[in-house]
């Protein structure tokens, strides 16, 4: 995980997408480390509630990285459960938008105060 990719904030988001969904639903949900995820729910009982209403796994380009162990329990073409999914829609989604960057950049002096 990247120092700057804290479990906190996953949960948090999770959270906030479960209290607006009926309680019946089920949410799959593919992540560079959807395993680390599952284990700290079930390790740490931190909101047990969630367990049967999520279905993990890691996304097709990290799974490879992940052990052999680990790709058996949530690699998407493992599973039942993802189609032909491959969980990297985001990173495509994101991959586009890089050309808008360039156009939409603030420039100008008043801003040179703030990266000296």
């Amino acid at each position: 995980m990247a120092p700057n990719e804290r479990q906190f904030y996953v949960f948090a988001l999770l959270e906030t997408l479960l209290n607006h969904l009926p309680g019946r639903w089920r949410v799959g949900a593919l992540y560079d480390i959807g395993c680390q995820m599952d284990q700290s729910l079930k390790k740490w009982k931190f909101r047990p509630e969630w367990l049967p209403r999520f279905e993990w796994g890691v996304s097709i380009f990290h799974a490879y990285g992940h052990q052999w162990a680990c790709q058996l329990w949530y690699h998407p073409r493992k599973s039942e459960h993802w189609g032909l999914s491959d969980g990297e829609g985001c990173e495509r989604f994101w991959s586009q938008l890089r050309r808008l960057i360039p156009g939409l950049r603030v420039t100008g002096y008043h801003l040179t105060s703030l990266h000296s």
